[in-house]
Formats: C-alpha cells, sequence, structure tokens
C-alpha cells in the first residue's frame, strides 16, 4: 500500500514538473531593436479580451498607422523608455506606453501602469497595408 501510495505521489509530482516546464520562463520584454526587427514592414491585428480591438501597421524609420477597428488612422512614432515601447500619435492622447513580449500565441503588449488590464494580444499579422479609413491616410 505505501509503494503505491509513494508512485502515485512521484507521478503527480513528476506531471506538475512536467506541465511547469511546459509553460516555461516568464518572456522577457523585446528591446527597441528586438521590437523593431519584430514588426517592422508588417500589419498587426490585437485582440482585447477575445475581441479585435485595432490594427497597427510598422513603417521603416519607427514609423506607425494606428486605427482601432472600424476608426480612422492615425500616424505616429515609437521610441524606447527602458523596458517600454512609447506611441506618439501627435494628438491629445498623450504617450502610450505598453511592454512588448513575443510568446509562442503571439505578440502581447501590456499597458503602462495597468497590471491588472488583460494584455493585447496579436491576432494576426500581415505583410499588406492597413486599409485606412478617412480622407488623408492611405498607404
Amino acid at each position: 500500500m505505501r509503494t503505491a501510495l509513494a508512485a502515485a505521489v512521484l507521478t503527480c509530482a513528476l506531471c506538475a514538473t512536467a506541465a511547469l516546464a511546459q509553460d516555461g520562463p516568464a518572456p522577457s520584454p523585446l528591446n527597441a531593436m528586438e521590437f523593431d526587427a519584430r514588426t517592422v514592414g508588417r500589419t498587426i491585428t490585437y485582440s482585447a479580451g477575445g475581441e479585435p480591438y485595432g490594427v497597427e501597421q510598422y513603417l521603416p524609420g519607427r514609423r506607425v498607422l494606428w486605427a482601432f477597428t472600424e476608426s480612422e488612422c492615425k500616424e505616429g512614432t515609437w521610441f524606447p523608455a527602458g523596458d517600454q515601447i512609447c506611441f506618439d500619435y501627435h494628438d491629445d492622447s498623450g504617450l502610450q506606453c505598453w511592454t512588448f513580449f513575443d510568446t509562442p500565441q503571439g505578440l502581447s503588449a501590456k499597458f503602462q501602469g495597468d497590471d491588472a488590464a488583460e494584455p493585447l494580444v496579436s491576432l494576426s499579422e500581415s505583410p499588406d497595408p492597413l486599409a485606412c479609413h478617412g480622407p488623408d491616410l492611405g498607404v
């Protein structure tokens, strides 16, 4: 009986260890060079809580085009600030700073100062340009 109990405990411990090993260590935030290499030339659709949130096209020279789902595009730029990537859309929205991670599920981003919020997660990536709605934009 003791042998069976010991074997069961050992099996559970091995299963738990295997499950932890599958998850692996938490990913490190992407630095500016890694972020640029991961995003430039791509248009990435992001979701929040499983629902489409917005789309961003990453252009050379740290330039971007952003659009919330079904809204006009905003031109902007990005720059590194410590472990974060900050976006400036040159409007009254202020800086938008995020910590980006490259995960097996795709690119994910946590908003600065809002640790309780769900991260944005990439739904899809494409080399195609962002289809901009509005009078002045479109690539």
